[in-house]
């Protein structure tokens, strides 16, 4: 059966009101949605790293979560719910539990980028047949909105303070959802809060109904970190896909599938404009950075872009890595990546156009 907006906003509240998360926060809405992908009837268990989702969702003995909840530290969210996975397959296996559960983990950038990343690895590894949830705010926001890898290029945060000898922070953000698809793992998904929410119930569903570990990337907005009025977070949304800053695609046992890509893709600046955090890049003795900002863009979608043609088309099925290579190397129209695959003997030319128009030749 096909997807139901009706059906699927209409389901009961697994994660209830009542929690301590500011207005305006994407970590609550990715929650609530996220678990929307749960079917009615069915038992979860939900673990959560420390964060603004954690403490503010669990404060003894009041708890915001319907289902079974588990407050985990930073680093080890991810190897908690792998324990209990093991534990509940084993008790299966002798018959003392008739039940089902689905595990989920949640996690912000700071405990899954930075501090769990550790863990998280070693769960995906290991195959434990949890989805894990990165609602991805972009700083450690609970703590007072430090630098993650998380963090985008340019952006103002207390450990990377705008001033006469800082602009920012310096580096471009991890690409965590990539990582992630190198572990060979069944499912990867990259969403947001849209419209309607389809995109994030149906990524949610099929991750959680995944057999294996499955992760999902949420691009979560964080009024305070981010400097935005309460309801402007889905405009924000919104405009980080429009401009490719937050492309949404699946990695579906290795195949990568581009679930949207923009009719006309907006200008980097319509999503940085938005956010108080970049306020400093619209100075006119700025304005470079906000051209640089548009090619590491530009260069990460066109990463994902080849990733895409690699691993869908089967152009080099076994190829692990793609390196990125920024389109101002090239020409205006094309550009070229050379690709060796063990598989094949020689070496193969990849060449994509602006337009999305696709060759191969071999050398």
């Amino acid at each position: 059966m096909g997807y139901n907006f009706k059906e699927t906003m209409n389901k009961p509240e697994r994660f209830a009101p009542g929690h301590r998360m500011c207005a305006g926060c994407g970590a609550t809405i990715t929650a609530r949605n996220v678990l929307r992908g749960l079917h009615e009837g069915d038992k979860a268990v939900i673990s959560c790293a420390t964060g603004c989702l954690n403490v503010s969702s669990f404060m003894y003995p009041y708890v915001a979560w319907e289902d079974s909840y588990i407050h985990s530290a930073f680093e080890n969210a991810s190897s908690t719910m792998s324990g209990v996975e093991g534990a509940y397959k084993a008790l299966k296996k002798k018959g003392k539990l008739k039940e089902d559960y689905k595990f989920i983990t949640f996690g912000g950038d700071g405990g899954t980028y930075d501090i769990g990343i550790q863990s998280l690895s070693g769960a995906m590894e290991r195959g434990t047949n949890m989805t894990y949830v990165c609602y991805d705010n972009g700083a450690y926001m609970n703590t007072g909105t430090q630098r993650s890898s998380a963090t985008p290029m340019y952006a103002d945060t207390t450990t990377t303070p705008v001033g006469p000898k800082c602009k920012g922070k310096a580096q471009y953000r991890k690409d965590l959802a990539a990582i992630l698809a190198a572990h060979d793992i069944p499912y990867v998904a990259q969403t947001t809060l849209l419209q309607g929410f389809k995109d994030m119930h149906v990524k949610a569903e099929k991750a959680i109904y995944t057999d294996g570990p499955a992760f999902l990337n949420v691009m979560s907005p964080c009024p305070t970190g981010w400097k935005y009025k309460a309801d402007e977070i889905m405009e924000i949304c919104k405009l980080g896909v429009e401009t490719n800053y937050w492309p949404l695609f699946e990695v579906i046992d290795g195949k990568w599938i581009l679930n949207y890509e923009p009719k006309k893709r907006l200008p980097i600046e319509e999503f940085l404009r938005t956010q108080g955090r970049f306020k400093h890049l619209f100075k006119p003795e700025n304005e470079h950075l906000i051209e640089e900002f548009q090619k590491e863009v530009d260069c990460f979608g066109e990463g994902h872009i080849m990733m895409l043609l690699h691993k869908g088309d089967g152009v080099a099925p076994l190829l692990l890595v793609v390196v990125v290579i920024p389109s101002t190397v090239f020409d205006d129209d094309v550009t070229w990546i050379k690709v060796r695959d063990s598989v094949w003997t020689g070496s193969k030319i990849v060449w994509i156009t602006r337009s999305g128009t696709v060759g191969i030749t071999t050398s």
